[in-house]
Protein backbone atom coordinates (compact mmCIF):
# COMPACT_ATOMS: atom_id res chain seq x y z
CA UNK A 1 0.00 0.00 0.00
CA UNK A 2 1.20 3.42 -0.96
CA UNK A 3 2.31 5.46 2.38
CA UNK A 4 -0.89 7.63 3.41
CA UNK A 5 -0.08 11.24 5.27
CA UNK A 6 -2.32 12.44 7.60
CA UNK A 7 -1.46 16.11 9.22
CA UNK A 8 -3.23 17.09 12.86
CA UNK A 9 -2.74 20.59 13.35
CA UNK A 10 -4.10 22.74 16.15
CA UNK A 11 -3.13 24.98 19.31
CA UNK A 12 -1.23 23.61 22.51
CA UNK A 13 -3.45 22.09 24.95
CA UNK A 14 -6.36 20.76 22.34
CA UNK A 15 -5.65 17.35 22.57
CA UNK A 16 -3.75 16.91 18.87
CA UNK A 17 -1.39 14.06 20.87
CA UNK A 18 -4.28 12.13 22.23
CA UNK A 19 -5.98 12.05 18.26
CA UNK A 20 -2.54 11.12 17.21
CA UNK A 21 -2.41 8.53 19.82
CA UNK A 22 -6.16 6.93 18.44
CA UNK A 23 -5.22 6.81 15.22
CA UNK A 24 -1.65 5.39 15.84
CA UNK A 25 -3.84 2.71 17.63
CA UNK A 26 -6.22 1.83 14.87
CA UNK A 27 -3.85 1.55 12.14
CA UNK A 28 -1.93 -0.56 14.34
CA UNK A 29 -4.52 -3.37 14.55
CA UNK A 30 -4.72 -3.15 10.80
CA UNK A 31 -1.13 -4.02 10.48
CA UNK A 32 0.10 -1.04 9.26
CA UNK A 33 3.64 0.63 9.19
CA UNK A 34 3.44 3.16 11.31
CA UNK A 35 5.35 6.55 11.84
CA UNK A 36 4.16 9.57 14.39
CA UNK A 37 6.35 12.34 14.65
CA UNK A 38 4.75 15.25 17.27
CA UNK A 39 6.28 18.58 16.66
CA UNK A 40 6.21 20.27 20.49
CA UNK A 41 8.14 23.57 19.86
CA UNK A 42 5.32 26.20 20.49
CA UNK A 43 3.06 23.66 22.31
CA UNK A 44 2.45 25.15 25.04
CA UNK A 45 -1.32 26.10 26.03
CA UNK A 46 -1.93 28.98 22.33
CA UNK A 47 1.07 28.11 20.32
CA UNK A 48 0.96 26.38 17.06
CA UNK A 49 1.13 22.26 16.89
CA UNK A 50 1.87 20.33 14.55
CA UNK A 51 1.76 16.11 14.54
CA UNK A 52 2.45 13.74 11.38
CA UNK A 53 1.14 10.57 10.95
CA UNK A 54 2.45 8.08 8.38
CA UNK A 55 1.18 5.16 7.73
CA UNK A 56 1.09 2.18 4.97
CA UNK A 57 3.66 -1.00 3.65
CA UNK A 58 6.58 0.04 4.79
CA UNK A 59 7.39 3.58 6.45
CA UNK A 60 10.90 5.34 6.48
CA UNK A 61 10.32 8.84 7.73
CA UNK A 62 8.18 10.09 10.31
CA UNK A 63 7.60 13.57 8.66
CA UNK A 64 5.48 15.04 5.98
CA UNK A 65 7.14 17.10 3.63
CA UNK A 66 5.25 20.10 1.45
CA UNK A 67 2.85 18.66 -0.70
CA UNK A 68 2.41 15.35 0.26
CA UNK A 69 -0.75 15.49 3.20
CA UNK A 70 -3.19 13.33 2.38
CA UNK A 71 -5.27 14.71 5.01
CA UNK A 72 -5.02 17.87 7.09
CA UNK A 73 -6.95 17.55 10.08
CA UNK A 74 -7.26 20.75 11.64
CA UNK A 75 -8.76 21.92 15.49
CA UNK A 76 -8.94 25.99 14.54
CA UNK A 77 -9.78 27.75 10.90
CA UNK A 78 -6.19 30.07 11.08
CA UNK A 79 -4.24 26.42 11.27
CA UNK A 80 -5.65 25.28 8.61
CA UNK A 81 -5.04 27.64 6.43
CA UNK A 82 -1.38 28.01 7.30
CA UNK A 83 -0.69 24.39 6.66
CA UNK A 84 -2.49 24.30 3.13
CA UNK A 85 1.11 24.24 1.28
CA UNK A 86 1.46 20.56 2.90
CA UNK A 87 -1.95 19.31 1.55
CA UNK A 88 -1.13 17.13 -1.81
CA UNK A 89 -3.03 17.96 -4.62
CA UNK A 90 -7.08 16.17 -4.26
CA UNK A 91 -6.30 16.26 -1.16
CA UNK A 92 -8.59 16.59 2.07
CA UNK A 93 -9.04 19.16 4.82
CA UNK A 94 -11.21 18.32 7.62
CA UNK A 95 -11.39 21.17 10.10
CA UNK A 96 -13.42 22.69 13.12
CA UNK A 97 -15.00 26.49 12.46
CA UNK A 98 -13.75 27.29 15.76
CA UNK A 99 -11.44 30.13 15.70
CA UNK A 100 -8.66 30.58 18.45
CA UNK A 101 -7.08 34.47 18.38
CA UNK A 102 -2.86 33.84 18.33
CA UNK A 103 -0.79 36.13 20.21
CA UNK A 104 -1.26 39.08 17.30
CA UNK A 105 -4.80 39.12 17.11
CA UNK A 106 -4.97 39.24 21.03
CA UNK A 107 -2.36 42.30 21.29
CA UNK A 108 -4.28 44.26 18.82
CA UNK A 109 -0.84 43.50 16.07
CA UNK A 110 -2.99 41.80 13.50
CA UNK A 111 -6.96 40.36 12.94
CA UNK A 112 -7.94 37.22 12.30
CA UNK A 113 -8.44 36.71 8.56
CA UNK A 114 -11.79 36.59 7.39
CA UNK A 115 -13.61 33.94 5.13
CA UNK A 116 -10.49 31.27 5.75
CA UNK A 117 -13.36 28.40 4.34
CA UNK A 118 -14.23 30.34 1.62
CA UNK A 119 -10.66 31.53 0.48
CA UNK A 120 -8.82 27.93 0.61
CA UNK A 121 -11.89 26.51 -1.27
CA UNK A 122 -10.91 29.22 -4.20
CA UNK A 123 -7.56 28.12 -4.13
CA UNK A 124 -8.95 24.64 -4.99
CA UNK A 125 -8.89 22.76 -2.05
CA UNK A 126 -11.61 20.21 -0.64
CA UNK A 127 -12.74 21.78 3.01
CA UNK A 128 -15.03 19.77 5.25
CA UNK A 129 -15.43 22.29 7.78
CA UNK A 130 -17.82 21.73 10.67
CA UNK A 131 -18.05 23.08 13.94
CA UNK A 132 -16.72 20.07 16.04
CA UNK A 133 -16.50 22.24 19.16
CA UNK A 134 -20.37 22.48 19.03
CA UNK A 135 -20.70 18.63 19.24
CA UNK A 136 -17.76 18.16 21.62
CA UNK A 137 -19.86 20.28 24.05
CA UNK A 138 -23.35 18.33 22.82
CA UNK A 139 -21.39 15.33 23.70
CA UNK A 140 -20.34 16.86 26.93
CA UNK A 141 -17.40 18.84 27.22
CA UNK A 142 -15.57 21.40 24.94
CA UNK A 143 -12.56 19.24 25.22
CA UNK A 144 -13.75 16.42 23.23
CA UNK A 145 -13.23 18.55 20.09
CA UNK A 146 -10.01 16.09 19.07
CA UNK A 147 -12.60 12.32 19.49
CA UNK A 148 -15.34 14.81 17.35
CA UNK A 149 -12.58 15.40 15.07
CA UNK A 150 -11.35 11.72 14.89
CA UNK A 151 -15.76 10.98 14.38
CA UNK A 152 -15.89 13.29 11.70
CA UNK A 153 -12.55 12.10 9.66
CA UNK A 154 -13.85 8.23 10.33
CA UNK A 155 -16.02 8.94 7.12
CA UNK A 156 -12.96 9.15 5.02
CA UNK A 157 -11.46 5.72 5.83
CA UNK A 158 -13.18 1.97 5.36
CA UNK A 159 -12.61 0.69 9.28
CA UNK A 160 -15.50 -0.08 10.76
CA UNK A 161 -17.57 1.64 13.69
CA UNK A 162 -16.02 -1.38 16.16
CA UNK A 163 -12.43 -0.63 15.74
CA UNK A 164 -12.63 3.07 15.45
CA UNK A 165 -14.64 2.20 19.24
CA UNK A 166 -11.96 0.12 20.37
CA UNK A 167 -9.03 2.61 19.99
CA UNK A 168 -10.88 4.74 21.21
CA UNK A 169 -11.42 2.49 24.56
CA UNK A 170 -7.69 1.80 24.51
CA UNK A 171 -6.30 5.68 24.55
CA UNK A 172 -9.45 7.14 27.05
CA UNK A 173 -9.62 6.10 30.37
CA UNK A 174 -12.64 4.58 31.54
CA UNK A 175 -13.92 7.37 33.39
CA UNK A 176 -14.20 9.78 30.20
CA UNK A 177 -15.04 6.28 28.04
CA UNK A 178 -18.75 7.08 27.28
CA UNK A 179 -18.11 11.45 26.31
CA UNK A 180 -15.49 10.26 24.42
CA UNK A 181 -18.00 7.24 22.83
CA UNK A 182 -20.98 10.03 22.08
CA UNK A 183 -18.23 12.41 20.60
CA UNK A 184 -16.90 10.69 18.05
CA UNK A 185 -20.56 9.73 17.14
CA UNK A 186 -21.38 13.07 16.97
CA UNK A 187 -18.40 14.12 14.42
CA UNK A 188 -19.00 10.94 12.60
CA UNK A 189 -22.96 11.57 12.00
CA UNK A 190 -22.14 15.79 11.97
Amino acid sequence: METKNIMIVGVGGQGSLLASKLLGRLLLTRGYDIKVSEVHGMSQRGGSVVTYVRFGDKVYSPIIDKGQADFIVSFELLEAARWTEYLKPGGQIVTNTQKTNPMPVITGAAQYPEDLVGKMQRAGLKVDAFDALKLAEEAGSSKAVNIVLMGHLSNYFDFSLEEWMTAIEQSVPPKFLELNRKAFTLGRNG
